[in-house]
């Protein structure tokens, strides 16, 4: 089958990465905690291009998905949402960056974030 930019192989915008997809999945286990790290991560782009861009960033994601924001896992807290949304605009190479920050802070905190601690 041909695949273009308009019909990509993968069905959500982290799935082109395997590494970043499970990061995800490994997050979406860890609601609470994430809450945390989104802050600092959020923070750290603030710091570079500054708080009120973020927020009208945010603010245009939130009118251009319309009713559709909500629906998916990380819009329950805005926090979380925020950092994921950023997360998703920035390239690939500082998207695996950000994600192996989220897991290093996350087992920093103690938070066993093994794909087996997940089978539960």
């Amino acid at each position: 089958m041909n695949q273009n930019a308009e019909n990509p192989p993968y069905k959500r915008w982290y799935d082109h990465d395997p590494m970043l997809a499970e990061v995800l999945d490994v997050l979406r286990s860890f609601k609470d905690e994430l809450r945390t790290q989104s802050q600092v991560f959020i923070d750290k782009i603030a710091a570079e291009v500054g708080e009120e861009t973020v927020n009208q960033f945010y603010e245009k994601v939130r009118t251009d998905l319309g009713e559709k924001f909500g629906r998916r896992w990380y819009d329950q807290d805005p926090v979380v949402s925020k950092a994921v949304e950023l997360l998703r605009v920035i390239p690939p190479e500082a998207q695996r960056k950000a994600a192996e920050s989220f897991l290093k802070g996350l087992r920093e905190k103690g938070i066993d974030v093994s794909p087996e601690s997940q089978r539960s």
